[in-house]
């Protein structure tokens, strides 16, 4: 069941989700708070996981991981223990930012980050395709992304309450 929340719990999402870094101060300024009580918000919403972690997003291109692959994973035989046992091993392989289970003629998509087509090959070859788990991978190279957010949009919310 989605945990509740009013306006003013939704405005400092949205600027948490923005910058994790701003003060409480800040926030409680910018929300009409005085910094206790919004302090208690932001406190409430990390204790019932509302709030997950605050991270820092990196560059990806400033730093050489600018190549992105987007794959459709197959497995030999789709069974509980075949994907528990393949969502453990995705979970060691750091080039993976998401691994996705899904409906249709695959089993996984996953988000794969590397240095260059020739890394990507490579763990293609030696991860996916080394695990007796895969019998199948169709790669899709992303050649631009016109939009990445992290920030969810809680504006859904309140217009889903609205319309009910």
């Amino acid at each position: 069941m989605p945990i509740k929340i009013d306006a003013v719990d939704a405005r400092i999402l949205d600027f948490l989700q923005e910058d994790a870094s701003l003060a409480v101060a800040e926030i409680a300024e910018r929300v009409g708070l005085s910094s206790s009580p919004c302090w208690r918000r932001i406190k409430r919403m990390e204790e019932n996981g509302l709030i997950q972690s605050r991270v820092t997003l990196l560059d990806r291109g400033a730093l050489g991981l600018g190549f992105e692959v987007v794959a459709n994973v197959k497995l030999a035989l789709p069974s509980n223990d075949n994907l528990t046992a393949f969502e453990k091993l995705v979970s060691t392989w750091p080039e993976v930012m998401e691994c996705m289970t899904v409906t249709g003629a695959v089993d996984y998509i996953i988000r794969v980050t590397t240095t260059d087509m020739h890394a990507y090959d490579r763990f293609l070859r030696d991860k996916l395709l080394g695990s007796a788990l895969v019998s199948d991978v169709q790669s899709r190279i992303i050649i631009n992304v016109s939009k990445r957010t992290t920030a969810l949009p809680l504006d859904l919310i309140h217009q889903a309450g609205s319309a009910s």
